[in-house]
């Protein structure tokens, strides 16, 4: 049994894939000019046939009031950038 969390992470796959996406995605989207630390952060998978996609979507947080600003950054299992769609 893990002794602490941070060991629990290391030994969860999933835990690992999602974190490995979002640094990925973190990149991306910040070259992309999005504020990352000041978004509201969404992630989805979708399954392929090559394996797993994550679907991490960056929305300014006063999105209630503000039209536009969302980002979407699909990332591979293998940790490559499979597209970058800006919303409206």
């Amino acid at each position: 049994m893990p002794t602490s969390e941070l060991e629990a992470i290391r030994q969860d796959d999933l835990a690992l894939s999602v974190a490995h996406a979002v640094v990925i995605a973190n990149a991306a989207a910040a070259t992309q000019g999005v504020a990352v630390e000041r978004s509201l952060v969404t992630i989805t998978e979708q399954r392929t046939f090559a394996g797993r996609c994550w679907h991490v979507h960056y929305v300014p947080r006063d999105y209630i009031h503000r039209r536009g600003g969302d980002l979407t950054v699909t990332v591979d299992e293998a940790g490559t950038v499979q597209q970058i769609l800006r919303g409206q």
